[in-house]
């Protein structure tokens, strides 16, 4: 009789050591992009209540600067009116130095009053009158100085967190390359500051007959170059179609058939802050085009020094795959 193994420290069958860590359910599931070409996951999480599944903090730095300005606008409007509420319903005779007679006026008297309070001018104009003003004025100097500080905080943190914005060209390319075939695409760096020490890398990912079953398999793509150490211009990513890639052989109808998906990690140092970045993409099959090259993107300018045409990022041209 065979020993019984337990179960708790059977190793794996190797195709579930190598999923990349998304899981047998979700890489099983034909047509779902695994990776957006924005570099985040394709995952919907459920299960959890909104605040203990968000971070308020981590939100407020990654989202686009327009965004962040807009909720700020906000809270400052929705914060200062609800301190207005406040003094309106401390009575009439809350503020010294209020003109408004009508309801509205008696309101915008009161909200101008509480910016001003907030932001600490304090023209002296209007001065709360009471016990009850008074502690809705220190109330709000309170939470008003935390949160200015927590939103000068927020744009320190913004400014001062490095971050890669790497430009993917918009498609993959099945290009001639020394007598056979190799899969391109190109990256640009979108700033001024420089990158240096960079390395990338490409995994292919594609349903594959196991058996009588279709299963997902992913295959690291062997680079002609899988790690630059300055990265001035333009990078044009090659991979080799040779008797040892697993696109050597096929067609494109075979290519397609199989759901690929190629995705791309790349990481570099910011020599501004000297820290890593990263940045991360990937390419569907219908976003492999087939026979064609990329357009040259390099010129000498006036003096001899070598320019990029950034515009061209995405320029190709047709080629004859032999």
């Amino acid at each position: 009789m065979s020993p019984t193994k337990n179960p708790s420290t059977a190793v794996p069958p190797r195709e579930d050591l190598n999923d990349l860590g998304f899981g047998s359910r979700l890489t099983q599931a034909t047509g779902q992009r695994l990776l957006n070409r924005d570099g985040s996951f394709n995952v919907k999480r459920e299960g959890l209540s909104l605040v203990r599944s968000s971070s308020l903090y981590h939100y407020m730095l990654t989202i686009r600067w327009s965004q962040f300005h807009l909720i700020i606008l906000l809270f400052f409007i929705g914060f200062n009116t609800a301190f207005a509420a406040g003094y309106l319903l401390c009575g009439e005779g809350a503020l010294k130095g209020s003109v408004g007679t009508t309801l509205v006026e008696r309101f915008l008297d009161a909200f101008f009053f509480s910016v001003q309070t907030s932001t600490t001018i304090g023209y002296g104009v209007m001065a709360p009158v009471g016990l009850l003003a008074n502690l809705v004025v220190s109330l709000e100097i309170m939470t008003g100085l935390m949160g200015f500080a927590l939103a000068t905080s927020l744009v320190f943190a913004r400014f001062s967190r490095p971050n890669a914005r790497i430009i993917f060209s918009e498609n993959a390319i099945i290009a001639p390359y020394r007598g056979i075939t190799a899969l391109e695409f190109r990256i640009i760096n979108a700033r001024t500051n420089q990158l240096i020490q960079l390395e990338i890398k490409v995994l292919l990912s594609r349903m594959e007959s196991h058996g009588s079953t279709m299963v997902r398999r992913f295959h690291e793509l062997s680079l002609e170059r899988s790690r630059v150490v300055f990265f001035p211009l333009n990078w044009t990513v090659v991979h080799p179609i040779d008797t040892a890639s697993p696109l050597h052989g096929i067609t494109r109808e075979q290519f397609m058939a199989g759901d690929p998906e190629i995705m791309i990690l790349l990481t570099g140092i910011d020599e501004t802050f000297s820290q890593t970045v990263h940045a991360r993409s990937s390419f569907k099959g219908e976003e492999v085009i087939w026979g064609a090259k990329f357009s040259d993107m390099s010129q000498r300018s006036v003096g001899g020094v070598m320019s990029v045409d950034l515009k061209r990022l995405n320029a190709i041209e047709s080629a004859i795959l032999g």
